[in-house]
């Protein structure tokens, strides 16, 4: 006896390589597929439709087979709602909650497909006043009533469109080879295109900004207009402060890379000024803090979020400490981005690209090409690697674009 089930999908099938995936999946999986109808998009715009009969030895091999397709866009043909469930317990789900990817999803609510807002990987679904929001786990409260199962659910991948050449080196994957001005000039046409488009440009940075001589190209991305928001941890604001107060970071002088006498406790001499101050912005009202890349956060108002960690010193007092607080404002932060700027900064960048949805662009800067691997692997396949100094990238990327 075999289980049939008629699933369609509908976008750049081809160009994005979707409906190759669509039929290896269910070859991998040991069922059999049948081509009922195939329309391929004639221009730039026009989407392909694939429908598709699969067939699976039992009940539970299709549903697991379904499971995959519907990753890949593929939704049985044959739509009823959504099924809900009733949370009983804050923060638990009933079993067979579904888990959200970062795709752009639907959900088939009294008989008429409804987007999912706030749309993020692993969280669920709750269903409301005839709205679908993500949320997660630990946010779930009893009585919200979320998404279960698989059927009428549709998850449409992001797909790459012919002609769309401003993001042509994703092509070409992760490259240690790779001109870094060809990167840097079309970067800087990916942000030209995200500020007249409304959208925000973010900016995720590690402290080798700091360590590379970075700071002058970021500042000046940032006092152009060009950042609207900067997200990091206590490492790159202390050694951002470090810099601006006493020239070092790390106790090495930024002038000439020797070590400074007594250089070594520079970086809580820099934590020290800002807790005296009360924050950093405080600093800089006081004039104490002058320059650097928080300075120039506060004077052009870009809100700015420090997550802390366990190995942090101090920490500075604007750093939030609480994990769960810091995962929060930065999810605020990223509300409204349409780019997404990683520099030299392999946990930031793989937390942030967690939080968001497909469709917003990450451009990773990395001298290690296996960070930017790492933040793709992780589930964000939207990102860009461009292996190169993060210091000569931001210096290029800045009088491109300043």
């Amino acid at each position: 006896m075999s289980f049939q089930e008629v699933v369609e999908a509908e976008g750049h099938l081809i160009d994005s390589h979707i409906m190759e995936s669509i039929f290896d999946t269910v070859v991998e999986q040991h069922a059999r597929f049948e081509v009922e109808e195939f329309r391929i998009g004639r221009t730039n715009s026009e989407a392909s439709y694939l429908r598709l009969r699969v067939t699976a030895a039992d009940e539970a091999a299709l549903d697991r087979l379904l499971e995959t397709l519907l990753l890949l866009g593929c939704a049985p043909v044959d739509a009823s709602d959504a099924q809900l469930r009733e949370v009983e317990r804050d923060r638990c789900a009933p079993e067979d909650f579904y888990s959200t990817t970062n795709h752009r999803t639907y959900v088939r609510h009294g008989e008429q497909w409804i987007e999912v807002e706030n749309q993020r990987m692993d969280a669920m679904v709750v269903v409301e006043s005839g709205r679908a929001r993500c949320r997660r786990l630990r946010d779930l409260r009893r009585g919200d009533r979320i998404v279960a199962g698989l059927r009428g659910i549709r998850v449409v991948p992001e797909s790459k469109e012919r002609g769309r050449l401003s993001f042509a080196f994703m092509a070409n994957g992760i490259s240690s080879e790779r001109q870094v001005e060809t990167a840097v000039r079309q970067t800087a046409e990916l942000v030209r295109q995200t500020r007249s488009s409304g959208l925000k440009v973010v900016v995720v940075a590690g402290p080798v900004v700091v360590h590379t001589g970075g700071v002058e190209g970021l500042s000046a991305l940032i006092r152009q207009g060009f950042v609207q928001a900067l997200l990091s941890g206590n490492a790159l604001g202390v050694h951002d402060v470090e810099a601006a107060l006493f020239g070092t970071s790390l106790g090495v002088r930024l002038s000439d890379g020797r070590l400074e006498e007594h250089g070594h406790r520079n970086h809580m001499r820099a934590i020290n000024a800002i807790s005296r101050a009360g924050s950093v912005a405080l600093a800089v009202e006081s004039g104490r803090l002058r320059s650097g890349i928080l300075y120039e956060c506060v004077k052009a108002g870009v809100p700015f979020v420090l997550a802390g960690s366990l190995r942090d010193d101090g920490p500075l007092p604007d750093t939030i400490t609480d994990m769960n607080a810091a995962q929060d404002a930065y999810a605020a932060e990223l509300a409204g981005a349409g780019l997404v700027l990683c520099l030299g900064s392999m946990l930031h960048s793989i937390a942030t690209g967690n939080m968001l949805p497909s469709w917003v662009r990450i451009v990773c800067v990395d001298i290690n090409p296996a960070v930017a691997t790492k933040v793709s692997d992780r589930g964000t396949g939207q990102a860009v690697g461009v292996v190169a100094d993060v210091g000569l990238f931001l210096g290029l990327l800045s009088k491109d674009l300043v």
